[in-house]
């Protein structure tokens, strides 16, 4: 809506510095005023100090994911391919919202089936608009996969990403900083016409600055499967839009490590029955690094987080 005004300017600061601003304010005093509608966190029996959380505003996601869409209907060149994703991206934050606010929590074949759903949307989409190819940052060059191999590994990206990103959620600040971790370098690899292709990963970077504003230890609200689940959708669209999708491995390797261990584990213990498989490891390694290791809430987002700074670096000099 307002895109157009402000490329009229030819000011590529002003192209990216409005709808930053406005989508900070925007977000923040959402989630400052619209925080007293949401759930109250019933705490969680089986994670490291999950009593802590009870009785916090859980289901953030919805404010700040609507904040972020109708940030990017006002600020960014909308087409129908990125209207199909924004769809879906708020379809997983209700899916997440709705299982947050449930008296009992929905089971995994029903979540299962809505991540596929989601998941074959996104991959679908891509294809049709964009074709297969890909580009390997490794080697600089690209290459052509078949469509239907294609459909399936761009849906199994999605399905990873919404999973690795929801188990991430469990520390105050860690789901949050480990995604703008990521948000940043991808803003920068995703431009191929100008400014406006930096603009969806930068309003969701300073949307979820806002609510780590209020989600820094100790929280006053938590964003509940509403933001991790669309969080992890929007991260495999970012990566899809790179043209680099394998990308997301080296640059979410924190993310996919601490919440995919806990897939793996779960796989060979509940499907190869190997059940002293990862005896040793607590997972989400997150509450590992507490329970096991002794450190502090802060630390642990601290030392993640920078963790994920330094692999980001290194990938972006290495492919310079």
């Amino acid at each position: 809506m307002f895109y157009n005004l402000l490329a009229k300017t030819n000011n590529t600061t002003l192209v990216l510095l409005v709808p930053m601003l406005c989508s900070f304010l925007i977000a923040f005093f959402s989630l400052k005023f619209f925080k007293r509608i949401l759930p109250k966190d019933q705490g969680r029996a089986f994670a490291v100090n999950g009593a802590l959380s009870e009785g916090k505003p859980r289901g953030a996601g919805i404010i700040f994911v609507t904040s972020f869409t109708l940030c990017t209907a006002l600020f960014y060149p909308l087409d129908i391919e990125n209207i199909i994703y924004l769809v879906l991206v708020y379809a997983a934050m209700l899916s997440g919202y709705f299982d947050d606010a449930a008296e009992t929590p929905w089971g995994n074949l029903k979540k299962g089936l809505i991540d596929l759903v989601i998941s074959l949307g996104i991959a679908f989409t891509y294809y049709f608009y964009n074709g297969s190819q890909v580009k390997l940052y490794i080697t600089d060059s690209t290459f052509t996969i078949p469509a239907p191999l294609f459909i399936i590994l761009a849906g199994v990206l999605v399905w990873t990403a919404i999973n690795v990103t929801n188990c991430t959620d469990g520390i105050d600040g860690l789901c949050g900083s480990l995604v703008m971790t990521v948000l940043l370098p991808l803003a920068f690899m995703v431009t191929k016409s100008g400014a406006a292709d930096m603009l969806l990963p930068m309003i969701m970077f300073v949307t979820l600055a806002a609510y780590l504003w209020f989600n820094c230890s100790p929280s006053q609200m938590l964003m509940g499967d509403a933001g991790s689940r669309a969080l992890g959708v929007f991260l495999a669209v970012m990566f899809l839009k790179t043209a680099a999708p394998f990308a997301f491995i080296p640059m979410a390797i924190v993310i996919i490590l601490d919440g995919g261990l806990g897939l793996l584990k779960l796989s060979f213990r509940r499907f190869l029955k190997i059940k002293n498989f990862m005896e040793g490891i607590r997972t989400p390694l997150h509450d590992h690094a507490r329970k096991n290791k002794g450190w502090s809430d802060t630390q642990v987002v601290i030392r993640f987080t920078i963790l994920q700074i330094i692999v980001n670096l290194c990938f972006i000099a290495f492919v310079l």
